[in-house]
């Protein structure tokens, strides 16, 4: 199964997600949140840094629950920041 490659607008909104988790991480470790969201290290790093800009459902969730992080208070956020897709060709 080939994968098509995604736009300039999902890999912003990955991004956005990543910071909106990161900054909810507050002063928490990465070690430490991985552990209870039941993920590696290295998925949360890369889900923070937009690598993973369309990470799984559960997975999402599992970290917003380690992080104090309700889904409706995440929905709302990335709504209210959503990047808007460029106009430019």
């Amino acid at each position: 199964m080939v994968r098509v490659p995604l736009n300039q607008h999902e890999r912003d909104r990955g991004e956005h997600l990543g910071r909106i988790l990161r900054e909810a991480r507050g002063g928490r470790s990465m070690i430490e949140v991985a552990a209870c969201s039941g993920i590696s290290v290295e998925t949360l790093r890369k889900i923070e840094k937009g690598r993973i800009p369309t990470p799984a459902f559960f997975t999402v969730a599992a970290i917003a629950e380690a992080v104090g992080l309700s889904l409706d208070a995440l929905r709302d956020t990335l709504a209210e920041q959503e990047p808007r897709p460029s106009l430019t060709a």
